[in-house]
């Protein structure tokens, strides 16, 4: 059976957004017995641009002080990705607080004012 160019059925966005996703979440357990700044973060999920060269990073919180130890530590935790892959170019990562969580965080608190006006 020959083997076609098509789409697999699981893309090779979704496997590097994956293995992206492993590296940090690893890192940042590293980073954060280092330096409590960072606090207890859990990496959501991970997506990588198109031409490979940046990839957001979404967390379930991002305090100011989380924000700046990651901004600190951004080499240190690219310098590991790029060390425990076999990418030819590892994506700049960007963090960020995962939007869907402040969304349903929001609609969790209208629920609660709603409820607690009955």
């Amino acid at each position: 059976m020959a083997h076609s160019s098509g789409h697999h059925p699981y893309p090779r966005s979704a496997r590097i957004n994956q293995i992206i996703r492993e590296v940090v979440s690893e890192e940042l357990v590293r980073v954060a017995d280092l330096d409590e700044r960072l606090g207890f973060v859990t990496v959501t999920g991970v997506e990588v641009s198109g031409d490979m060269r940046h990839a957001v990073v979404y967390l379930d919180s991002l305090s100011s002080s989380a924000a700046e130890v990651l901004d600190e530590k951004r080499a240190q935790i690219q310098g590991s990705l790029n060390a425990q892959t076999r990418m030819k170019r590892t994506p700049r990562l960007h963090f960020q607080a995962d939007p869907a969580i402040t969304s349903g965080e929001a609609v969790e608190e209208i629920i609660r004012r709603l409820q607690d006006r009955d």
